[in-house]
């Protein structure tokens, strides 16, 4: 009997306890952002920057980067009151200007002397998609201040 009740709860917090880096199931992703399985399988379709692996059997894992993903996808649309089509068009906006992402740092540098150089932004290429998100960030409170006073 205890080892079904260990199974059940082992399962949650084996989903909460994996490294950072480990590869998630779309069952551990649901649980670390509250976003339905169907509603996964559904922006798969809808984003074509959320590819999660796919093994036998069409089992998905996906990958911390994709968990990222999720979670800001799932803040957009559900925080943010923004249309899936409107989050289509950010994040494919976000892609075409990464080639020449070392531009806008540049120019925003001498202004602002808190600013990483553009060497700083480019010797991070781990995680392109979280260093969008962050600008991304950076912008939206940058415009939240200036307008505040």
């Amino acid at each position: 009997m205890t080892t079904a009740g260990e199974r059940g709860g082992g399962g949650q917090g084996a989903a909460l306890a994996k490294a950072d880096t480990a590869f998630r199931t779309i069952g551990e992703v649901t649980q670390l952002t509250g976003v339905a399985p169907h509603i996964l399988r559904y922006w798969e379709g809808r984003f074509p920057q959320l590819k999660p692996v796919t093994r036998a059997g069409n089992r998905r894992y996906y990958r911390p980067a994709d968990v990222a993903l999720v979670q800001r996808i799932n803040g957009l649309l559900n925080h943010e009151g923004y249309t899936v089509r409107g989050v289509q068009q950010l994040l494919a906006g976000e892609r075409k200007p990464a080639a020449s992402s070392t531009a806008a740092p540049a120019e925003a540098s001498p202004t602002d002397p808190s600013q990483p150089a553009a060497t700083e932004v480019k010797a991070s290429p781990l995680l392109p998609d979280t260093m969008a998100a962050i600008r991304l960030i950076r912008d939206y409170l940058r415009e939240a201040l200036d307008n505040d006073g």
